[in-house]
């Protein structure tokens, strides 16, 4: 028995990290493969999303159409506009909801190469998406059709959890924080690790468990966790995790976290400028 989502067919442009993860998410969930089309160009990518989800698979978008009304655009942004190009005469003809997940092209931009009569909404998921653990920012323009935003959120749901912004300028923040937001943490563990090693743990060891931890920890941190609950949960006064954390605050956690946000946005909002510019 498979699971009733809002659409009628879904096409997926682009069968790389993301994409491949989304179709994953929406099988598991019950989604028919037959609900499900795939657009790549690269033969050894197509193929194996072909043999590993068992879903059509096509050179482009455009062979999509009539059987969808939803199409997700996974490609990366600088093979946007010649993707887009293609497809444009049925965008306009069937004006499926189209879902971006390409960072830095904004909705008016998309609006350009898609038609102006296609409802187009951005989202940002992120990596932990590939094990349905994935959290993902949405934006839809003022007024947007709320099924459509549904939709939109049944889709990407499937991988994850998701949370709306209603300003454009925030999906780099969103992009900094969530997406961005797996590598700091794999970080931290590299170096607690590392840390662990220093102190007499064999390599093998320190790895297992910080990787445990940071794996146990994150499924503690669930949707409605009080995180600073949970910190003070894990820290006796005077104890070890104390003595752990005063040097941690010492060395300004908070200001280089805030550093490191801010850097990713600024970063993102000049790869948004450059994609405008190339296009």
């Amino acid at each position: 028995m498979t699971v009733p989502y809002p659409f009628r067919g879904l096409g997926v442009l682009g069968a790389g990290y993301m994409g491949r993860a989304l179709v994953k998410a929406l099988i598991n969930q019950g989604v028919d493969r037959s609900q499900i089309k795939a657009a790549e160009t690269c033969v050894t990518a197509a193929r194996a999303v072909r043999d590993e989800f068992g879903v059509d698979v096509s050179a482009e978008g455009a062979s999509f159409f009539p059987g969808v009304d939803s199409v997700v655009l996974a490609v990366k942004p600088q093979d946007m506009a010649q993707a887009l190009q293609v497809m444009r005469p049925e965008l306009e003809r069937y004006r499926p909801l189209v879902i971006s997940i390409a960072a830095g092209l904004t909705v008016s931009r998309l609006q350009q190469w898609c038609g102006a009569d296609v409802p187009i909404i951005r989202a940002m998921p992120n990596r932990p998406a590939m094990v349905g653990a994935g959290v993902t920012g949405l934006y839809a323009p003022t007024g947007f059709d709320n099924t459509l935003k549904a939709r939109a959120e049944a889709i990407l749901g499937a991988a994850g959890s998701v949370v709306w912004v209603e300003d454009e300028a925030l999906m780099d923040v969103v992009t900094a924080v969530s997406g961005s937001g797996p590598a700091y943490f794999f970080r931290f563990a590299e170096a607690l690790a590392a840390a662990g090693r220093l102190q007499g743990l064999s390599e093998s060891t320190a790895r297992q468990l910080a990787q445990a931890t940071l794996r146990g920890a994150g499924m503690m941190a669930s949707s409605d966790a009080d995180l600073s609950a949970l910190r003070a949960s894990v820290t006796s006064r005077g104890g070890t995790t104390a003595a752990a954390l005063d040097v941690i605050e010492t060395r300004g956690i908070q200001a280089m976290v805030e550093a490191a946000v801010i850097a990713a946005v600024n970063r993102g909002r000049e790869l948004s400028a450059d994609a405008e510019k190339r296009s």
